[in-house]
């Protein structure tokens, strides 16, 4: 019993990537076999259940946790309500970052951040706040994200050279995105 409790945190944890029965048999300490009758007893519980709203896929060798199919029409209908305004710390560093240094990767951007910044660009491109802006020229071809016009209106900016120009010296550009980004914030919350 416990290990299908921790099993589902897992799944849950690791979101869209999924994970390995290699990888979930290294944590709990099961053999690979004893991992994949549990996987499946769950696969068939979770599928059984009309009360829950989610269910185990597997993809090859890789296992994850997605919402069900026949309440397509109820997540469709919440990703297209308008979300609350304000943005996470981790948004606005991003948009920060991609105000003043556009076009730019995400790779770029986690560098400058130091940590991943996968949902907050997400966030950015579902508010219009961003969006691609094409391919750079690198192994892989990363995408490239830019502000857009929505991005200037919301800060009442004419170009992105209207930007406050970031200081030199003592004043980081963390320090001075912070300030120029928690005034948009304050005016969103208006």
């Amino acid at each position: 019993m416990k290990n299908k409790s921790i099993i589902e945190s897992l799944l849950f944890a690791a979101g869209d990537e999924g994970l390995t029965v290699d990888q979930m048999a290294a944590v709990l300490d099961i053999p690979i076999d004893e991992l994949t009758g549990i996987l499946q007893s769950m696969m068939e519980a979770f599928e059984q259940d009309q009360a829950r709203g989610i269910m185990i896929t597997s993809f090859g060798n890789e296992y994850r946790m997605m919402t069900k199919k026949e309440n397509a029409a109820y997540i469709q209908e919440l990703a297209e309500k308008p979300s609350p305004k304000t943005l996470s710390q981790a948004a606005l560093e991003t948009l920060a970052i991609i105000a003043y240094n556009q076009p730019v990767t995400r790779i770029e951007v986690e560098d400058i951040r130091g940590v991943k910044t996968e949902r907050p660009i997400a966030t950015l491109c579902a508010r219009g706040l961003i969006e691609e802006a094409g391919r750079a020229d690198a192994p892989g071809r990363p995408i490239l994200y830019a502000t857009t016009t929505e991005f200037l209106d919301a800060f009442q900016l004419k170009s992105i050279a209207d930007l406050p120009p970031l200081e030199e010296g003592d004043v980081s550009m963390q320090q001075e995105a912070d300030l120029f980004f928690g005034r948009f914030e304050e005016a969103l919350d208006e």
